[in-house]
Protein backbone atom coordinates (compact mmCIF):
# COMPACT_ATOMS: atom_id res chain seq x y z
CA UNK A 1 0.00 0.00 0.00
CA UNK A 2 0.91 3.09 -0.76
CA UNK A 3 0.96 6.83 -1.72
CA UNK A 4 2.51 8.67 -5.01
CA UNK A 5 4.50 11.92 -3.70
CA UNK A 6 6.63 14.15 -5.25
CA UNK A 7 9.34 13.63 -2.42
CA UNK A 8 10.59 10.80 -0.35
CA UNK A 9 9.63 10.50 3.31
CA UNK A 10 12.31 10.07 4.70
CA UNK A 11 13.27 10.12 8.70
CA UNK A 12 13.19 7.40 12.20
CA UNK A 13 9.44 7.48 11.90
CA UNK A 14 9.27 5.66 8.18
CA UNK A 15 12.17 3.24 9.38
CA UNK A 16 10.50 2.30 12.42
CA UNK A 17 6.87 1.82 10.56
CA UNK A 18 9.05 -0.04 8.16
CA UNK A 19 8.06 2.12 4.98
CA UNK A 20 10.63 2.52 1.64
CA UNK A 21 10.42 5.28 -1.00
CA UNK A 22 10.38 3.88 -4.64
CA UNK A 23 11.31 6.11 -7.43
CA UNK A 24 8.23 6.06 -10.65
CA UNK A 25 7.90 7.81 -13.68
CA UNK A 26 8.83 11.44 -14.03
CA UNK A 27 10.59 11.23 -10.54
CA UNK A 28 7.56 10.61 -8.74
CA UNK A 29 7.98 8.98 -5.32
CA UNK A 30 6.17 6.04 -3.94
CA UNK A 31 5.88 5.92 -0.05
CA UNK A 32 5.42 2.34 0.30
CA UNK A 33 4.68 -0.77 2.70
CA UNK A 34 4.55 -4.52 1.28
CA UNK A 35 1.66 -6.60 2.51
CA UNK A 36 1.51 -9.93 2.27
CA UNK A 37 -1.74 -9.91 0.59
CA UNK A 38 -3.81 -12.51 -0.61
CA UNK A 39 -0.92 -14.73 -0.32
CA UNK A 40 -3.19 -15.98 2.79
CA UNK A 41 -5.82 -17.29 1.09
CA UNK A 42 -3.49 -18.23 -1.62
CA UNK A 43 -1.32 -21.07 0.72
CA UNK A 44 -4.73 -22.42 2.52
CA UNK A 45 -5.89 -23.14 -1.21
CA UNK A 46 -3.27 -24.87 -1.90
CA UNK A 47 -3.00 -27.22 1.23
CA UNK A 48 -6.82 -27.93 1.09
CA UNK A 49 -5.72 -28.96 -2.64
CA UNK A 50 -3.19 -30.95 -1.29
CA UNK A 51 -5.65 -32.57 0.63
CA UNK A 52 -8.33 -33.71 -2.28
CA UNK A 53 -10.38 -30.42 -2.10
CA UNK A 54 -9.24 -28.45 -5.03
CA UNK A 55 -12.07 -25.22 -4.42
CA UNK A 56 -11.41 -22.04 -6.87
CA UNK A 57 -11.33 -18.65 -5.95
CA UNK A 58 -15.32 -17.78 -6.85
CA UNK A 59 -16.13 -20.74 -4.19
CA UNK A 60 -13.44 -20.27 -1.51
CA UNK A 61 -15.40 -16.33 -1.47
CA UNK A 62 -18.44 -17.24 -1.63
CA UNK A 63 -17.81 -19.88 1.41
CA UNK A 64 -16.58 -16.79 2.91
CA UNK A 65 -19.41 -14.49 2.51
CA UNK A 66 -22.13 -16.88 4.41
CA UNK A 67 -19.37 -17.68 7.29
CA UNK A 68 -19.63 -15.66 10.72
CA UNK A 69 -18.03 -12.21 10.37
CA UNK A 70 -15.00 -11.48 13.49
CA UNK A 71 -15.49 -15.19 14.24
CA UNK A 72 -11.51 -15.60 14.46
CA UNK A 73 -8.72 -12.29 13.06
CA UNK A 74 -5.39 -12.95 12.47
CA UNK A 75 -1.76 -10.71 12.49
CA UNK A 76 -1.21 -11.30 8.90
CA UNK A 77 1.77 -9.07 9.22
CA UNK A 78 3.42 -11.18 11.31
CA UNK A 79 6.59 -13.50 10.22
CA UNK A 80 4.72 -16.48 10.97
CA UNK A 81 2.25 -16.10 8.28
CA UNK A 82 5.41 -15.42 5.56
CA UNK A 83 6.32 -19.07 4.67
CA UNK A 84 4.63 -21.24 6.93
CA UNK A 85 4.57 -25.79 6.14
CA UNK A 86 0.87 -24.99 6.03
CA UNK A 87 -0.89 -21.61 6.33
CA UNK A 88 -4.35 -23.04 7.76
CA UNK A 89 -2.25 -24.75 10.42
CA UNK A 90 -0.32 -21.78 10.88
CA UNK A 91 -3.99 -19.15 11.27
CA UNK A 92 -5.14 -22.02 13.43
CA UNK A 93 -2.45 -21.90 15.79
CA UNK A 94 -2.86 -18.06 15.74
CA UNK A 95 -6.10 -18.61 16.83
CA UNK A 96 -5.64 -20.93 19.59
CA UNK A 97 -2.79 -19.03 21.22
CA UNK A 98 -4.94 -15.87 21.14
CA UNK A 99 -7.95 -17.48 23.27
CA UNK A 100 -9.96 -17.01 19.73
CA UNK A 101 -12.08 -19.88 18.11
CA UNK A 102 -10.58 -21.59 15.93
CA UNK A 103 -12.10 -21.98 12.25
CA UNK A 104 -12.65 -24.99 11.19
CA UNK A 105 -14.86 -25.18 7.53
CA UNK A 106 -12.67 -23.46 4.97
CA UNK A 107 -15.01 -20.31 4.47
CA UNK A 108 -14.63 -19.59 8.14
CA UNK A 109 -10.57 -19.47 7.56
CA UNK A 110 -11.01 -17.32 4.81
CA UNK A 111 -12.97 -14.84 5.96
CA UNK A 112 -11.08 -14.77 9.04
CA UNK A 113 -7.83 -13.88 6.31
CA UNK A 114 -9.80 -11.56 4.30
CA UNK A 115 -10.97 -9.22 7.19
CA UNK A 116 -7.55 -9.50 9.00
CA UNK A 117 -6.21 -8.22 6.04
CA UNK A 118 -9.09 -5.37 5.89
CA UNK A 119 -8.12 -4.31 9.15
CA UNK A 120 -4.65 -4.08 8.41
CA UNK A 121 -4.92 -2.40 5.14
CA UNK A 122 -6.79 0.17 8.01
CA UNK A 123 -3.65 0.21 9.91
CA UNK A 124 -1.03 1.03 7.14
CA UNK A 125 -3.42 3.37 5.72
CA UNK A 126 -3.54 5.45 8.78
CA UNK A 127 0.69 5.34 9.06
CA UNK A 128 0.68 6.34 5.67
CA UNK A 129 -1.64 9.77 6.76
CA UNK A 130 0.73 10.07 9.89
CA UNK A 131 4.11 10.61 7.95
CA UNK A 132 2.06 12.75 5.17
CA UNK A 133 0.14 14.58 7.34
CA UNK A 134 -2.51 14.17 5.19
CA UNK A 135 -5.75 13.04 5.16
CA UNK A 136 -6.43 9.67 2.37
CA UNK A 137 -9.93 10.12 0.61
CA UNK A 138 -10.31 6.80 -1.68
CA UNK A 139 -7.95 3.96 -1.81
CA UNK A 140 -7.36 2.15 -5.37
CA UNK A 141 -6.85 -1.30 -5.29
CA UNK A 142 -5.25 -2.44 -8.70
CA UNK A 143 -3.68 -6.20 -9.86
CA UNK A 144 -5.20 -9.07 -8.97
CA UNK A 145 -6.44 -8.51 -5.75
CA UNK A 146 -9.08 -5.71 -7.25
CA UNK A 147 -11.15 -8.87 -8.39
CA UNK A 148 -12.30 -9.97 -5.37
CA UNK A 149 -15.16 -7.58 -4.85
CA UNK A 150 -15.85 -9.49 -1.09
CA UNK A 151 -12.57 -8.12 -0.29
CA UNK A 152 -12.91 -4.92 -1.84
CA UNK A 153 -15.77 -4.32 0.13
CA UNK A 154 -14.50 -5.14 3.67
CA UNK A 155 -11.70 -2.94 2.63
CA UNK A 156 -14.01 -0.01 2.16
CA UNK A 157 -15.28 -0.64 5.72
CA UNK A 158 -12.55 -1.45 7.73
CA UNK A 159 -10.86 1.97 6.13
CA UNK A 160 -14.11 3.93 6.07
CA UNK A 161 -13.16 5.76 2.39
CA UNK A 162 -14.11 4.46 -0.90
CA UNK A 163 -12.38 1.89 -2.44
CA UNK A 164 -11.62 2.20 -6.23
CA UNK A 165 -10.64 -1.26 -7.61
CA UNK A 166 -9.30 -2.01 -10.78
CA UNK A 167 -7.79 -3.07 -13.69
CA UNK A 168 -6.55 -6.06 -12.47
CA UNK A 169 -3.70 -6.18 -15.00
CA UNK A 170 -2.40 -3.06 -13.76
CA UNK A 171 1.13 -3.60 -14.42
CA UNK A 172 1.19 -4.85 -17.69
CA UNK A 173 -1.17 -1.70 -18.62
CA UNK A 174 1.54 0.92 -17.25
CA UNK A 175 4.33 -0.93 -18.89
CA UNK A 176 1.99 -0.73 -22.06
CA UNK A 177 1.19 3.29 -21.32
CA UNK A 178 5.07 3.69 -20.83
CA UNK A 179 5.98 2.54 -24.48
CA UNK A 180 3.37 4.63 -26.09
CA UNK A 181 4.51 7.58 -24.39
CA UNK A 182 8.08 6.80 -25.09
CA UNK A 183 7.41 5.90 -28.52
CA UNK A 184 5.01 9.49 -28.95
CA UNK A 185 1.47 8.13 -29.17
CA UNK A 186 0.75 9.73 -25.75
CA UNK A 187 1.69 12.78 -25.14
CA UNK A 188 2.10 12.75 -21.17
CA UNK A 189 1.56 10.74 -18.22
CA UNK A 190 -2.25 12.57 -17.67
CA UNK A 191 -2.83 11.44 -20.88
CA UNK A 192 -1.89 8.20 -20.34
CA UNK A 193 -4.15 8.09 -17.04
CA UNK A 194 -7.27 8.68 -18.99
CA UNK A 195 -6.52 6.14 -21.38
CA UNK A 196 -6.10 3.76 -18.68
CA UNK A 197 -9.30 4.86 -16.88
CA UNK A 198 -11.44 4.76 -20.07
CA UNK A 199 -10.34 1.47 -20.95
CA UNK A 200 -10.79 -0.28 -18.04
CA UNK A 201 -14.33 -1.24 -15.66
CA UNK A 202 -13.26 -0.02 -12.31
CA UNK A 203 -15.88 -1.02 -9.58
CA UNK A 204 -16.61 1.91 -6.35
CA UNK A 205 -17.25 0.17 -3.13
CA UNK A 206 -18.53 2.79 -0.18
CA UNK A 207 -17.92 1.99 3.23
CA UNK A 208 -20.74 1.18 6.18
CA UNK A 209 -20.85 -0.42 9.13
CA UNK A 210 -18.69 2.24 10.56
CA UNK A 211 -19.08 1.21 14.35
CA UNK A 212 -18.68 -2.52 13.70
CA UNK A 213 -15.56 -2.30 12.28
CA UNK A 214 -14.36 0.54 14.89
CA UNK A 215 -14.89 -2.48 17.33
CA UNK A 216 -13.04 -5.20 15.25
CA UNK A 217 -10.03 -2.54 14.76
CA UNK A 218 -9.93 -2.25 18.40
CA UNK A 219 -10.09 -5.76 18.81
CA UNK A 220 -7.14 -6.33 15.99
CA UNK A 221 -5.33 -4.07 17.65
CA UNK A 222 -5.27 -6.15 20.86
CA UNK A 223 -4.20 -8.99 19.03
CA UNK A 224 -1.15 -7.69 17.30
CA UNK A 225 0.25 -5.21 19.68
Amino acid sequence: MGVELTEPVINDKARELNFTNEIGYGDSVRLLKNISGLWLVQECRREWARQGKDFDYKVLTSLAETSEPFRSLINPGSEEFLAPASMPAQVTEFCRRSGQPVPKAEGQFVRCCLESLALLYRRTLQQIEQLTARRVEVLHIVGGGSNNAFLSQLTANAVQVPVLAGPAEATASGNILLQAITLGHLGSLREAREVAKNSTEVLRFEPCDAATWERAFARFESLTR
